[in-house]
């Protein structure tokens, strides 16, 4: 029991820490060498990357514009307002991260490519999976976290058009800001070398921006690694127990986020304090 909260403790810890930047210089070099190929020609994005630690802020797709102010529309200032005065972070709750939010986070990630398809392998048990055998986007495409996404290839770089998200439960990013159901996501991926994996990013969502957003950024190539099961709902008290607030918590003027006051962890469980399972409201134990 004391080893089960000790973990907690430190699983509280990892993600408080990982809601900051990744310090610049800590990342590792990356191997050095000729971007590999796949056997049909393509370059082979294959491995698991992590951040390069030059993304500043994370998880903000506003990183890049002056200030890092959004171009918001009168309904996309008034989104932000809404998830940051009333939603609780979706990903908190075990929800997908869709798109572009899994791009701008600095959570790393698993690619696999095989003829016709491309996956990519996600912590808390997010996926996605990109088909590449030229089809088009359908005509009333179901509306997913993700999006109905298609994958083709611009010479070396891998485009993802993307269309048909959901409106609800999506933050754009780890800032609370709004993405709606009419956006369109277009990625552009290179391997310049073996090491390296870089994005272009164009986000347009004319309901929610005045105008286009671009976003850049790159990964490393971490040899060894690989994306491991996690079950985001296994005792996780951030679902369960009725504590989160809305928001992100507060951003500071550079342009990072999070809650600087913590809420104290529970005590470890002893004899006076036996463990108890969480559990989901309206589930009840069978024991």
């Amino acid at each position: 029991m004391k080893l089960a909260a000790a973990l907690l403790a430190t699983s509280v810890l990892f993600f408080t820490a990982t809601a900051q930047d990744t310090r610049r210089g800590s990342v590792p070099p990356p191997p050095k060498g000729p971007t590999p190929k796949a056997v049909d020609g393509h370059p082979d994005f294959t491995g698991y990357w992590r951040d390069d630690g030059n993304a500043h802020p994370h998880g903000n797709i506003g990183k890049d514009l002056p200030g890092f102010k959004l171009p918001f529309t009168a309904a996309g200032e008034a989104a932000h307002k809404f998830n940051v005065e009333h939603t609780v972070d979706p990903e908190s709750r075990c929800l997908p991260g869709s798109i572009p939010r899994e791009d701008a986070g600095d959570g790393g990630f698993q690619l696999l490519q095989v003829t016709g398809t491309t996956v990519f392998l996600y912590q808390y048990g997010t996926f996605r999976v990109i088909p590449t055998d030229g089809r088009k986007h359908t005509e009333d495409p179901d509306p997913s976290y993700f999006g109905e996404e298609i994958g083709s290839w611009d010479g070396n770089t891998f485009v993802i058009d993307s269309v048909a998200f959901k409106d609800v439960n999506t933050w754009a990013d780890e800032n609370a800001d709004p993405v709606s159901e009419s956006r369109h996501v277009v990625e552009r991926w290179s391997r310049p070398d073996v090491g390296n994996l870089h994005l272009e990013l164009l986000i347009e969502d004319p309901k929610f921006y005045k105008e286009p957003i671009h976003f850049q950024r790159s990964w490393v190539l971490a040899p060894g690694r690989e994306t491991r099961e996690e079950a985001c709902t296994e005792n996780n008290i951030d679902v369960s127990a009725g504590h989160l607030g809305p928001g992100p918590g507060s951003i500071r003027a550079d342009g990072t986020r999070g809650y600087d006051t913590l809420a104290p962890l529970p005590p470890p469980p002893s004899k006076s304090n036996p463990a108890q399972t969480i559990l989901p409201p309206g589930v009840k134990n069978l024991n």
